[in-house]
């Protein structure tokens, strides 16, 4: 067990990284996907992508999601697919947890949301933190 507490405390640090580097503005409680949310304009999106991929460092297409392990794919599945310009990403596993992203792109070519959320053997205590990281109260 201390090693899944460990684990988990990594996981998290790589998360408030990924917090302090993001360029946008701040993190609301996406409720639909129980996770995290940011919106930023386009101009801003090659600086968050390196800030995501912090905590995020593996990345899948629409093309490529076949390639990602279950647990990503399921992510996908369960946020309505993955579309042309989109990106679902995911951190290392963390013993029995990981943390994924969804890098969604506006329409309009000036936005960009990201969401960043806990899956694997979660729960209301690691949700509760993962908004208390980003600072996006529920």
């Amino acid at each position: 067990m201390p090693q899944s507490i460990n684990s988990h405390d990594r996981l998290f640090e790589m998360l408030s990284q990924l917090r302090k580097a993001w360029p946008g503005g701040g993190w609301s409680w996406d409720s639909r996907f129980m996770c995290v949310a940011s919106t930023i304009p386009s101009e801003t999106a090659a600086k968050a992508r390196v800030a995501a991929s912090i905590a995020l460092p593996h990345a899948w297409t629409e093309r490529t999601l076949i390639q990602a392990p279950a647990e990503v794919r399921q992510i996908a599945e369960t946020t309505g697919g993955v579309r042309e310009n989109q990106l679902v990403l995911a951190s290392p596993a963390m013993s029995d947890i990981f943390a994924w992203g969804l890098w969604w792109p506006w329409r309009d070519g000036n936005t960009v949301s990201m969401r960043v959320g806990i899956g694997g053997n979660t729960g209301p205590r690691l949700e509760m933190r993962l908004s208390e990281t980003f600072n996006a109260f529920m």
